[in-house]
């Protein structure tokens, strides 16, 4: 079965508040990185970790150590923070790999929030 891109972020979303249900804030972002990616990969769903993102100039693949938290099906990328506030320069990391990637949805999520939808974010990448 092909799922749409706001299908899949609905999945991410809900798996994110589950985690976030059952850990709470104040962890380091690898811990909420491996329970969202077992729970997504539980759900059916293909998921790499950690995906590199390299800059394609002049036809020349470049490694400069980009990472993508997860990405979910080929078509959504998540990247995960635990921090007070996001930031242009979160933002800014998720538009890069947006862009980098030619993926059409990214989500910023923050797990250091009371509430998981009080530190969301979705990008759509015009391509």
């Amino acid at each position: 079965m092909i799922l749409h891109e706001n299908d899949i972020s609905h999945l991410i979303i809900g798996k994110s508040i589950e985690v976030h249900s059952a850990l709470g804030p104040g962890l380091l972002e690898s811990a909420y990185q491996e329970c969202l990616y077992y729970e997504l990969v539980n759900e059916g769903l293909k998921v790499e970790k950690e995906k590199p993102m390299p800059i394609v100039y002049k036809n020349v693949k470049l490694d400069h150590g980009y990472r993508i938290d997860l990405l979910v099906e080929d078509k959504v990328v998540v990247e995960l923070k635990t921090v007070e506030w996001l930031t242009d320069i979160h933002e800014a990391q998720i538009l890069t790999y947006l862009k980098l990637g030619n993926y059409k949805l990214g989500l910023l999520i923050n797990f250091k929030t009371d509430l998981i939808k009080n530190g969301l974010k979705r990008f759509v990448n015009g391509l």
